[in-house]
């Protein structure tokens, strides 16, 4: 019998295998203790999985008999129905994880070395994190145990935050010097707070609104075919009926929607900005507000459209999925929810914008994480969109456009 003392060293396989159990007890338990057939898709999912496996059931299976006689797997039978070999982990156990560790070892252990942003966001289905301080004070706790769990990396260059490997066996933690991307934290955009980071958007587009504006606002469509063309799609599925932009800066947007003949509104976190659409765009309808507050139109059952035109790009990963929900919910049945952002995995300082002083983070988003969030909020029909930086409008990032529906009533 193995001493409860020692940490198992683990492989490659076995570190997946063991992650993918640890992770579906919490998010499924319905379908837990697992199958074979059950336990490979998890290994092999594409999502939330670092690096993408593609084991077959004999690799799965094979895994698992090395496991069982060092008590970290026990199968046991269905208790219903055909009998069927399901399996369950005795890591757990065998480790005494808390609630918060058992989560962060198995992201760790499904996802590799992770900054404490990176884990604060994707622990949220496992064990709820109110603050990325709770999950450094986790790490800082299974690290000083009498054998450590877990052990925080040397920070390589063009990092912003250190990350944290589990030490329950080898893992690939790219040298310094390499050429592979480094992990982006883009929890590192609420270090002060959201309100902080709020204030800080907030007073940065209101002193950049009239050169903006100045500059821009009659040419920022101009040489954008998809854009226009998604736009264009948007005002005829509206048909005159309400749309609003949740985030519209200067109004341009918003004015092209109603010219093109939606019942288009503006709603923009800076009074700046919004004073700017109200100037150059006197017949339009812009108001001063918070995306994350957004209400249903006083006439109708929701909105038609509802834009977030790079309105969500100074969000954190961990705020998205309450951002979406509330630009969702109040959508008509049918209704369109419209996104643009930035593509990548960066987060990108501004300290200064038209020779202006500002202190603005822009958070690039990857566009399978977006699709989920959309997913998760209750939409459908979820189409994306991704496009190059346009050379001639000296564009520097990749661009992402998601396109969702809310289901019609009982649909």
């Amino acid at each position: 019998m193995p001493d409860a003392h020692d940490l198992p060293v683990l492989d490659a396989e076995e570190q997946r295998v063991l992650g993918a159990l640890l992770e579906k007890e919490r998010t499924v338990p319905a379908s837990y203790p697992m199958t074979l057939g059950a336990l490979r898709n998890a290994c092999n999912q594409t999502s939330s999985r670092d690096p993408v496996v593609d084991y077959d059931e004999a690799t799965v299976e094979e895994v698992l008999k090395r496991l069982r006689p060092r008590e970290l797997v026990r199968v046991v039978w269905a208790a219903t129905g055909r009998r069927t070999l399901k399996y369950h982990e005795l890591l757990a156990e065998r480790l005494a994880l808390a609630a918060d560790e058992r989560a962060l070892i198995t992201v760790l252990l499904l996802r590799g070395p992770q900054a404490p942003g990176e884990l604060r966001t994707r622990t949220e289905r496992l064990h709820p994190f109110g603050e990325r301080a709770e999950v450094e004070a986790c790490l800082a706790r299974m690290a000083a145990r009498p054998q450590p769990l877990v052990e925080e990396l040397p920070r390589r260059p063009g990092q912003q935050d250190a990350r944290w490997v589990h030490l329950l066996g080898p893992v690939d933690t790219p040298a310094a010097g390499s050429a592979t991307t480094p992990a982006v934290d883009r929890e590192i955009v609420l270090a002060d707070g959201a309100e902080a980071r709020d204030e800080r958007v907030r007073s940065s587009y209101d002193a950049v609104a009239t050169t903006y504006a100045d500059r821009l606002v009659d040419e920022l469509l101009d040489g954008l075919p998809f854009e226009t063309w998604l736009l264009d799609r948007v005002a005829a599925h509206a048909d005159g009926q309400p749309v609003v932009e949740a985030g519209c800066g200067p109004g341009h947007v918003t004015a092209y929607l109603a010219a093109a003949g939606a019942d288009a509104t503006g709603l923009d976190l800076s009074p700046g900005m919004v004073a700017e659409a109200r100037r150059r765009f006197p017949d339009g309808s812009y108001e001063v507000g918070d995306l994350r507050r957004l209400m249903r139109p006083a006439a109708g059952p929701g909105w038609a459209a509802v834009l977030g035109w790079y309105s969500l790009i100074h969000l954190a990963a961990s705020e998205l999925p309450g951002a979406v929900a509330a630009l969702a919910r109040p959508l008509a049945p049918g209704g369109w929810l419209v996104l643009g952002m930035h593509a990548g995995a960066e987060v990108r300082h501004n300290a200064s914008w038209f020779d202006i002083p500002v202190d603005l983070d822009f958070v690039f988003h990857d566009p399978e994480s977006v699709a989920a969030v959309v997913e998760a909020a209750g939409l459908v029909d979820v189409e994306w969109y991704r496009r190059g930086p346009l050379t001639h409008r000296v564009e520097t990032s990749q661009r992402l456009y998601v396109v969702a529906r809310r289901p019609q009533d009982g649909s």
